[in-house]
């Protein structure tokens, strides 16, 4: 199960709510009981890395390290 970030708009308090996929988000805040407690957007608190993960996964550009990369950009600068 998740964990959520919450904040309440009104009184500013915070706190992280360990919840199913399927359940209602959270709407009243249980310090001051206004209906303004809300989802916050944070990041994950994992990265999938290791064996069985492509090496292209979750980067752009020059940062990919393709199986023989090195070989590949060495025979493609020397054939410009």
């Amino acid at each position: 199960m998740p964990i959520y970030e919450y904040a309440c708009k009104s009184c500013g308090f915070e706190k992280d709510v360990l919840q199913k996929l399927s359940d209602e988000t959270l709407k009243t805040c249980p310090e001051c009981s206004n209906d303004s407690f809300v989802k916050r957007i944070s990041a994950a608190g994992f990265r999938l890395k290791g064996a069985g993960w492509y090496e292209t996964d979750f980067k752009t550009g020059k940062k990919k390290n393709l199986a023989g990369g090195s070989d590949q950009s060495q025979s493609a600068s020397q054939s410009n």
